[in-house]
Protein backbone atom coordinates (compact mmCIF):
# COMPACT_ATOMS: atom_id res chain seq x y z
CA UNK A 1 0.00 0.00 0.00
CA UNK A 2 1.86 3.19 -1.41
CA UNK A 3 2.28 5.51 1.68
CA UNK A 4 1.83 9.47 1.25
CA UNK A 5 5.24 11.38 0.75
CA UNK A 6 6.47 12.59 4.00
CA UNK A 7 6.61 16.13 3.14
CA UNK A 8 3.35 16.60 1.16
CA UNK A 9 1.89 19.79 2.42
CA UNK A 10 -0.81 19.98 4.95
CA UNK A 11 0.31 17.22 7.14
CA UNK A 12 -2.10 17.22 10.50
CA UNK A 13 0.41 16.16 12.46
CA UNK A 14 3.28 17.79 11.40
CA UNK A 15 1.06 20.82 11.39
CA UNK A 16 0.31 19.65 15.33
CA UNK A 17 3.60 19.63 16.03
CA UNK A 18 4.27 23.00 15.10
CA UNK A 19 0.71 24.39 16.57
CA UNK A 20 2.09 22.64 20.39
CA UNK A 21 5.16 23.67 20.30
CA UNK A 22 4.05 27.44 19.01
CA UNK A 23 1.86 27.41 22.04
CA UNK A 24 4.06 26.31 24.27
CA UNK A 25 6.80 29.03 22.91
CA UNK A 26 3.72 31.76 23.57
CA UNK A 27 2.73 30.60 27.36
CA UNK A 28 6.86 30.64 28.09
CA UNK A 29 6.56 34.74 27.08
CA UNK A 30 4.26 35.45 30.16
CA UNK A 31 1.67 36.52 28.34
CA UNK A 32 -0.67 34.67 31.18
CA UNK A 33 0.56 37.54 33.20
CA UNK A 34 -2.40 39.50 31.56
CA UNK A 35 -4.84 36.57 32.12
CA UNK A 36 -3.91 36.51 35.66
CA UNK A 37 -4.74 39.87 36.06
CA UNK A 38 -7.62 39.78 34.83
CA UNK A 39 -8.83 37.37 36.89
CA UNK A 40 -8.52 38.81 39.83
CA UNK A 41 -10.37 42.23 38.92
CA UNK A 42 -12.66 40.11 37.96
CA UNK A 43 -13.09 38.57 40.96
CA UNK A 44 -12.92 41.56 42.82
CA UNK A 45 -16.00 43.22 41.22
CA UNK A 46 -17.77 40.74 42.82
CA UNK A 47 -16.88 42.02 46.06
CA UNK A 48 -17.76 45.61 45.49
CA UNK A 49 -20.56 47.18 47.47
CA UNK A 50 -22.30 48.80 44.28
CA UNK A 51 -25.24 50.85 46.24
CA UNK A 52 -29.00 50.40 45.39
CA UNK A 53 -29.06 46.94 44.14
CA UNK A 54 -31.83 46.10 45.87
CA UNK A 55 -34.06 48.85 44.61
CA UNK A 56 -36.73 47.58 42.40
CA UNK A 57 -35.79 50.01 39.85
CA UNK A 58 -33.87 47.81 37.40
CA UNK A 59 -30.61 49.77 38.84
CA UNK A 60 -29.53 45.99 39.06
CA UNK A 61 -30.00 44.97 35.63
CA UNK A 62 -27.49 48.09 34.87
CA UNK A 63 -24.62 46.49 37.13
CA UNK A 64 -24.74 43.17 35.53
CA UNK A 65 -24.80 44.55 32.26
CA UNK A 66 -21.53 46.69 33.40
CA UNK A 67 -20.08 43.28 34.58
CA UNK A 68 -20.76 41.96 30.72
CA UNK A 69 -19.60 45.43 29.13
CA UNK A 70 -16.21 45.29 31.43
CA UNK A 71 -16.03 41.27 30.69
CA UNK A 72 -16.09 41.27 27.05
CA UNK A 73 -14.40 44.81 26.86
CA UNK A 74 -11.42 42.83 28.26
CA UNK A 75 -11.53 39.81 26.34
CA UNK A 76 -11.64 41.93 23.33
CA UNK A 77 -8.70 43.51 24.36
CA UNK A 78 -6.43 40.40 24.89
CA UNK A 79 -7.71 38.64 21.82
CA UNK A 80 -6.21 41.76 19.73
CA UNK A 81 -3.35 42.38 21.33
CA UNK A 82 -2.32 39.16 22.20
CA UNK A 83 -3.27 38.66 18.24
CA UNK A 84 -0.77 41.41 17.01
CA UNK A 85 1.96 41.46 19.68
CA UNK A 86 2.68 37.50 19.64
CA UNK A 87 2.50 37.59 15.81
CA UNK A 88 4.70 40.20 15.34
CA UNK A 89 7.17 38.01 18.06
CA UNK A 90 6.82 34.52 16.15
CA UNK A 91 8.67 35.06 13.29
CA UNK A 92 11.88 37.04 14.08
CA UNK A 93 12.10 34.80 17.27
CA UNK A 94 12.24 31.67 15.32
CA UNK A 95 14.69 33.44 12.81
CA UNK A 96 16.99 34.53 15.85
CA UNK A 97 17.21 31.44 17.32
CA UNK A 98 17.48 29.64 14.18
CA UNK A 99 14.41 27.42 14.74
CA UNK A 100 13.39 28.69 11.25
CA UNK A 101 16.18 26.79 9.59
CA UNK A 102 15.99 23.76 11.07
CA UNK A 103 12.26 23.22 10.76
CA UNK A 104 12.50 24.11 7.06
CA UNK A 105 15.58 22.04 6.86
CA UNK A 106 13.64 18.81 7.89
CA UNK A 107 11.95 19.97 4.69
CA UNK A 108 8.76 21.19 6.38
CA UNK A 109 6.81 22.72 3.71
CA UNK A 110 6.32 26.04 4.65
CA UNK A 111 2.43 26.11 4.26
CA UNK A 112 2.34 23.80 6.94
CA UNK A 113 4.94 25.92 9.58
CA UNK A 114 2.53 29.06 8.85
CA UNK A 115 -0.84 27.20 9.57
CA UNK A 116 1.22 25.51 12.45
CA UNK A 117 2.23 28.54 13.82
CA UNK A 118 -1.38 30.30 13.11
CA UNK A 119 -3.05 27.58 14.91
CA UNK A 120 -0.73 27.77 17.87
CA UNK A 121 -1.33 31.20 18.42
CA UNK A 122 -4.96 30.50 18.20
CA UNK A 123 -4.94 27.83 20.52
CA UNK A 124 -3.67 30.18 23.27
CA UNK A 125 -6.01 32.78 22.40
CA UNK A 126 -9.27 29.92 22.44
CA UNK A 127 -7.85 28.44 26.07
CA UNK A 128 -7.32 32.15 27.76
CA UNK A 129 -11.28 33.17 26.53
CA UNK A 130 -12.09 29.74 27.66
CA UNK A 131 -11.37 30.57 31.08
CA UNK A 132 -12.03 34.18 30.89
CA UNK A 133 -15.45 32.99 30.06
CA UNK A 134 -15.71 30.74 32.50
CA UNK A 135 -14.51 33.61 35.30
CA UNK A 136 -17.41 35.81 33.94
CA UNK A 137 -20.07 33.14 33.75
CA UNK A 138 -19.40 32.06 37.75
CA UNK A 139 -19.37 36.03 38.46
CA UNK A 140 -22.43 36.66 36.48
CA UNK A 141 -24.79 33.76 37.93
CA UNK A 142 -23.64 35.20 41.65
CA UNK A 143 -24.25 38.92 40.95
CA UNK A 144 -27.29 37.63 39.22
CA UNK A 145 -28.65 35.68 41.85
CA UNK A 146 -27.76 38.01 44.85
CA UNK A 147 -29.19 41.35 42.94
CA UNK A 148 -32.79 39.17 41.77
CA UNK A 149 -33.09 38.05 45.51
CA UNK A 150 -32.27 42.07 46.85
CA UNK A 151 -34.78 43.33 44.49
CA UNK A 152 -37.42 40.99 45.11
CA UNK A 153 -37.62 40.79 48.65
CA UNK A 154 -37.39 45.20 48.06
CA UNK A 155 -39.95 44.67 45.61
CA UNK A 156 -42.46 42.14 48.26
CA UNK A 157 -41.79 45.09 50.85
CA UNK A 158 -43.29 47.56 49.10
CA UNK A 159 -46.54 45.77 48.47
CA UNK A 160 -45.66 44.94 44.71
CA UNK A 161 -47.94 41.90 43.03
CA UNK A 162 -46.45 38.75 42.46
CA UNK A 163 -47.04 39.50 38.64
CA UNK A 164 -44.81 42.06 38.30
CA UNK A 165 -42.03 40.63 40.73
CA UNK A 166 -41.87 37.72 38.22
CA UNK A 167 -41.75 40.49 35.57
CA UNK A 168 -38.45 42.11 37.43
CA UNK A 169 -37.32 38.49 38.30
CA UNK A 170 -37.20 37.97 34.66
CA UNK A 171 -35.78 41.07 33.36
CA UNK A 172 -32.99 41.49 35.51
CA UNK A 173 -32.01 37.80 34.74
CA UNK A 174 -31.84 38.48 30.92
CA UNK A 175 -28.35 40.28 31.86
CA UNK A 176 -26.86 37.44 34.10
CA UNK A 177 -25.41 34.10 31.93
CA UNK A 178 -27.10 33.32 28.75
CA UNK A 179 -26.67 31.65 25.37
CA UNK A 180 -26.27 35.38 23.23
CA UNK A 181 -23.45 36.15 25.67
CA UNK A 182 -21.81 32.84 24.11
CA UNK A 183 -22.34 34.04 20.91
CA UNK A 184 -20.59 37.82 21.63
CA UNK A 185 -17.29 35.44 22.95
CA UNK A 186 -17.89 33.57 20.25
CA UNK A 187 -17.50 36.89 18.12
CA UNK A 188 -14.33 38.11 21.02
CA UNK A 189 -12.39 34.98 19.35
CA UNK A 190 -13.06 35.13 15.50
CA UNK A 191 -12.70 38.59 15.48
CA UNK A 192 -9.29 37.86 17.65
CA UNK A 193 -8.76 34.76 14.41
CA UNK A 194 -8.93 37.40 11.44
CA UNK A 195 -6.82 39.46 13.05
CA UNK A 196 -3.99 37.25 14.45
CA UNK A 197 -4.15 36.39 10.33
CA UNK A 198 -3.96 39.59 9.26
CA UNK A 199 -0.73 39.83 11.66
CA UNK A 200 0.89 36.98 10.00
CA UNK A 201 0.71 38.50 6.94
CA UNK A 202 2.09 41.27 7.89
CA UNK A 203 5.01 39.93 9.52
CA UNK A 204 6.04 37.63 6.48
CA UNK A 205 6.10 41.25 4.25
CA UNK A 206 8.21 42.60 7.00
CA UNK A 207 10.09 40.43 9.84
CA UNK A 208 10.60 43.72 11.54
CA UNK A 209 8.37 43.56 14.84
CA UNK A 210 7.56 46.90 15.23
CA UNK A 211 6.38 47.39 11.83
CA UNK A 212 3.91 44.11 11.73
CA UNK A 213 2.99 45.88 15.27
CA UNK A 214 2.28 49.28 14.35
CA UNK A 215 0.69 48.23 11.26
CA UNK A 216 -1.15 45.89 12.88
CA UNK A 217 -3.13 48.09 15.48
CA UNK A 218 -3.67 50.71 12.15
CA UNK A 219 -5.33 47.74 10.44
CA UNK A 220 -7.34 46.66 13.14
CA UNK A 221 -8.72 50.73 13.63
CA UNK A 222 -9.39 50.84 9.90
CA UNK A 223 -11.50 47.90 9.90
CA UNK A 224 -13.35 49.17 12.56
CA UNK A 225 -14.01 52.00 10.89
CA UNK A 226 -13.98 51.03 7.19
CA UNK A 227 -17.69 50.52 7.34
CA UNK A 228 -18.92 54.05 8.33
CA UNK A 229 -16.58 55.56 6.03
CA UNK A 230 -17.93 53.18 2.49
CA UNK A 231 -21.61 53.76 3.60
CA UNK A 232 -20.72 57.82 3.46
CA UNK A 233 -18.64 57.71 0.69
CA UNK A 234 -20.71 55.15 -1.44
CA UNK A 235 -24.21 57.38 -0.44
CA UNK A 236 -22.21 60.48 -2.22
CA UNK A 237 -23.82 61.13 -5.69
CA UNK A 238 -20.87 60.83 -8.80
CA UNK A 239 -19.50 57.76 -7.63
CA UNK A 240 -18.07 55.64 -10.34
CA UNK A 241 -17.70 51.97 -10.81
CA UNK A 242 -13.74 52.16 -11.10
CA UNK A 243 -14.40 54.15 -7.21
CA UNK A 244 -16.77 51.13 -6.09
CA UNK A 245 -14.23 48.71 -6.94
CA UNK A 246 -11.19 50.42 -5.65
CA UNK A 247 -13.66 50.59 -2.06
CA UNK A 248 -14.27 46.90 -2.68
CA UNK A 249 -10.54 45.95 -2.82
CA UNK A 250 -9.94 48.21 -0.06
CA UNK A 251 -12.87 46.02 2.08
CA UNK A 252 -11.23 42.74 0.54
CA UNK A 253 -7.75 43.93 1.98
CA UNK A 254 -8.78 45.67 5.35
CA UNK A 255 -11.41 43.24 7.42
CA UNK A 256 -14.63 44.71 7.95
CA UNK A 257 -14.67 44.70 11.81
CA UNK A 258 -17.71 46.00 12.46
CA UNK A 259 -19.59 42.99 11.35
CA UNK A 260 -18.44 41.41 15.07
CA UNK A 261 -20.22 44.45 16.94
CA UNK A 262 -22.88 42.24 17.53
CA UNK A 263 -20.68 42.45 20.94
CA UNK A 264 -22.72 45.28 22.10
CA UNK A 265 -26.22 44.65 21.18
CA UNK A 266 -25.59 41.64 23.40
CA UNK A 267 -24.73 43.71 26.00
CA UNK A 268 -27.67 46.00 25.53
CA UNK A 269 -30.08 42.98 25.55
CA UNK A 270 -30.93 43.07 22.35
CA UNK A 271 -31.84 39.66 20.05
CA UNK A 272 -29.42 38.18 17.88
CA UNK A 273 -30.94 37.97 14.38
CA UNK A 274 -30.89 34.52 13.19
CA UNK A 275 -27.70 33.24 11.16
CA UNK A 276 -25.44 35.35 12.55
CA UNK A 277 -22.94 33.03 13.80
CA UNK A 278 -23.24 31.47 10.10
CA UNK A 279 -22.70 35.12 8.81
CA UNK A 280 -19.75 35.36 11.67
CA UNK A 281 -18.07 32.12 10.71
CA UNK A 282 -18.01 32.71 6.92
CA UNK A 283 -16.68 36.58 6.85
CA UNK A 284 -14.07 35.12 9.13
CA UNK A 285 -13.24 31.82 7.19
CA UNK A 286 -12.51 33.42 3.65
CA UNK A 287 -10.16 36.22 5.67
CA UNK A 288 -8.33 33.48 7.35
CA UNK A 289 -8.12 30.99 3.42
CA UNK A 290 -7.23 34.33 2.19
CA UNK A 291 -4.40 35.87 4.01
CA UNK A 292 -3.16 32.25 4.53
CA UNK A 293 -2.56 31.79 1.13
CA UNK A 294 -1.02 35.73 0.54
CA UNK A 295 1.29 34.53 3.36
CA UNK A 296 2.40 31.58 1.74
CA UNK A 297 2.85 33.15 -1.15
CA UNK A 298 5.05 35.24 0.09
CA UNK A 299 6.62 33.30 2.14
CA UNK A 300 7.78 30.53 -0.58
CA UNK A 301 9.50 33.40 -1.99
CA UNK A 302 11.77 34.62 0.98
CA UNK A 303 14.77 33.28 1.30
CA UNK A 304 16.46 32.76 4.87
Amino acid sequence: MPHPAPNRPLNPRRIGVIAMHTFTQLVRMKVFYFLGVFAVILLASNLFNIQSIDRPNLEGVEVLRSIRNFSLGTMTIFSVVLGIVATALLLPKDVEDRTLYTILAKPVPRLDYLVGKLGGLLLLIFASLLVMDLLMIGVLALRTHFIVEAQAASALRAGWPADEIAALRLETGKQGPSWDLQVAVLAVFLRGVVISSTALMLSILSTSTLFTTITGFIVYFIGNFQATAREVYFDAKGVSAMERIAGLAVATIFPDLQLYNVIDKIIAGKIVPPGTVTTLCGVTAFYLVLHLFVSWLIFSKKEF
